[in-house]
């Protein structure tokens, strides 16, 4: 009897807590009350940092393609090639006679055993697994393109196998009648007749003699709009509608040491001419097939080759790349992470003068954070970071509203709730962020751009977590994060609708945008609130003006929750939190519903 008394007790007196809990978002959809978020708003940001690149968005299946992994100097480490075969069929090593100036180092195979007498019935040679297993798919098309050459006559079987060893897709290439003493391009398309996610690349002869190869590539015949970047990752890039790119990273483009900092020039042309480098702030190898910074010249050509004239001579170049018009390049940022450093103001002004004085356009971002007071230099942007804990990142909602409203605008490029409470990307994480971007939302006229960060992770190479994106070699999932952002891909060049918040909870973050959806070409209202509590909350909102007209029909609530805070998504369960849909009936004006506790809330009410 005391237990079931208690039971009613602790009912009634939660229901009481929630009654009190109440917020009421007042919204004035009056013409001329609103203000045009930036059509720039919302974008991606990309940097080579767990394999995003390299066994990631580029769709490459090959690692160490042009055995430069080891180094320069041989003989050489070739991981992760190994031999197919043993010491008395055959002997693998490396020498400087690629045909390749940027890239010399080639793979010297001797062939010991001659023919299917003295060789294993499937050749000897050397197999390459990618990126932690190849993702070969049944009835799928993969080009290989290799450079070989030989003591004499080549005869060579180009295979992809499996796991067990099961052979997926084969061709031979051969030279009947000549000898390939120089160095020749060999191409073929092999097409699976299985498939296995952790399969392998081989390249096997029975052939007596020496055999050289370099500069080896296996990419998929079906890339996202056959630009070479692996489908599935890319698609969910674009299902983001990022309005800018912020490309080729931070940390990765300057690198702990000079030497191994990022250079375009070398990461244009043909990509087997690309002596690729090592990434010493991530510490791995990248062939720069996904590729685009020293001194000042440096830049100047960069911004040549992205905006030149196809006939200037870096516009030239990448016209021979297939891109005769400029790129739509509208944004420079100098430096990153950098301003406490002493040289940076200097350096920085004479990278600004002269973009400024080559490209009067392009707008500039610098390192050094204006949020607070003004810059001593001048500067079209300033970057913006933030990692931190979750309540941190909620409680940071309200970091630009006393921002000065005069000068460079804020790029906020790399934000996201990390270590301890965000794990490899929980509920709890994403939210907070939610709340976040809802003030970088209401504080659009100082706040131009935002992006996430870091955009992917390969699960083999956690450098850095938690992550938009988590793939492994044949499938990818988003997690709460990724799933947030997606409810503020309409806020570009939405209208920033005037509201005011009264509430009883400090819990409670909302806003409310109009905005034309693209696919029905309809205008609707969308209101978007975070209770960011452990309790549910009941949430009113009343819209006035005279254009406050809402239909009853086409309403929808959207609503990203979950049963814990540190849940995550997973292989799998990859929808574990996501959003979940459900039509609002009966839509008016003047509505009210309870949230649930640490939840994002988003309601599109068609006017």
């Amino acid at each position: 009897m005391t237990m079931k008394i208690f039971l009613i007790f602790l009912s009634c007196f939660t229901l009481c807590c929630f009654a009190k809990q109440r917020s009421t978002l007042h919204i004035n959809v009056t013409e001329g009350a609103g203000r045009k978020i930036p059509d720039t708003f919302f974008g991606a940001f990309f940097e080579e940092i767990n394999h995003a690149g390299a066994g990631g968005l580029w769709a490459e299946l090959v690692r160490n393609r042009g055995f430069e992994e080891g180094g320069s100097s041989v003989p050489s480490n070739i991981f992760p090639w190994a031999m197919v075969g043993d010491d008395s069929t055959i002997q693998i090593s490396t020498d400087r006679s690629s045909c390749f100036d940027r890239n010399k180092v080639a793979l010297r195979m001797d062939v010991l055993c001659d023919g299917p007498k003295s060789c294993p019935p499937d050749g000897v040679g050397i197999s390459n697994p990618g990126f932690w297993g190849m993702n070969i798919e049944k009835t799928h098309k993969y080009k290989v393109v290799f450079f070989a050459k030989a003591s004499g006559v080549v005869d060579l079987r180009v295979s992809f196998v499996g796991s067990d060893n099961t052979e997926l897709a084969s061709n031979s290439i051969t030279s009947v009648g000549h000898n390939v003493t120089e160095w020749t391009r060999m191409e073929t398309v092999l097409e699976a007749k299985a498939t296995n996610h952790n399969a392998s690349l081989q390249i096997t002869t029975s052939k007596k003699g020496v055999l050289w190869l370099d500069q080896v590539s296996a990419m998929p015949l079906d890339t996202f709009k056959g630009h070479g970047f692996r489908k599935d990752l890319a698609q969910r890039v674009a299902a983001l509608k990022p309005k800018f790119f912020r490309f080729p990273g931070g940390c990765y483009v300057e690198g702990g040491y000079m030497r191994n900092a990022f250079r375009w020039k070398d990461s244009v042309g043909a990509w087997e001419e690309r002596p690729g480098h090592f990434g010493d702030v991530w510490s791995y190898w990248t062939d720069d097939g996904f590729g685009y910074f020293e001194g000042l010249q440096e830049a100047l050509d960069g911004l040549e080759f992205a905006k030149g004239s196809a006939k200037s001579k870096w516009g030239s170049l990448r016209a021979s790349m297939g891109h005769p018009d400029p790129f739509d390049l509208r944004i420079v940022a100098i430096g990153n992470e950098e301003c406490a450093m002493s040289k940076y103001r200097r350096n920085y002004l004479k990278f600004y003068d002269a973009i400024k004085q080559a490209y009067p356009d392009i707008e500039i971002i610098s390192n050094c954070d204006a949020s607070q007071k003004p810059l001593d230099h001048p500067a079209d942007f300033y970057d913006f970071h933030i990692y931190t804990n979750a309540n941190d990142m909620f409680s940071k909602h309200t970091k630009f509203d006393d921002a000065p409203r005069y000068g460079p605008k804020a790029f906020v490029s790399e934000y996201a709730v990390w270590q301890s409470d965000a794990g490899n990307g929980t509920l709890l994480a994403a939210v907070a962020e939610a709340a976040f971007l809802i003030g970088l939302e209401k504080n659009s006229d100082v706040v131009h751009m935002v992006s996430y960060a870091p955009l992917f992770v390969n699960k083999n190479d956690r450098r850095w977590t938690p992550d938009a994106i988590v793939f492994d070699s044949h499938q990818s999932y988003g997690t709460p994060s990724y799933w947030i952002q997606h409810l503020f891909s309409t806020s570009s060049g939405a209208t920033l609708l005037d509201s005011t918040l009264e509430s009883t909870s400090d819990y409670i973050v909302a806003s409310a945008i109009e905005y034309r959806n693209p696919s029905e070409k309809k205008m609707y209202l969308r209101i978007k609130v975070v209770n960011f509590d452990s309790d549910p909350h009941r949430f009113r909102f009343s819209i006035s003006g005279v254009d406050s007209k809402v239909k009853a029909y086409g309403a929808t609530r959207t609503v990203i929750t979950g049963p814990n805070v540190k849940e995550e998504n997973s292989f799998s369960e990859p929808n574990r939190i996501v959003p979940q849909h459900s039509s609002l009936k009966n839509a008016s004006s003047d509505m009210t519903l309870m949230l649930p506790p640490y939840s994002l809330t988003s309601l599109d009410l068609f006017i």
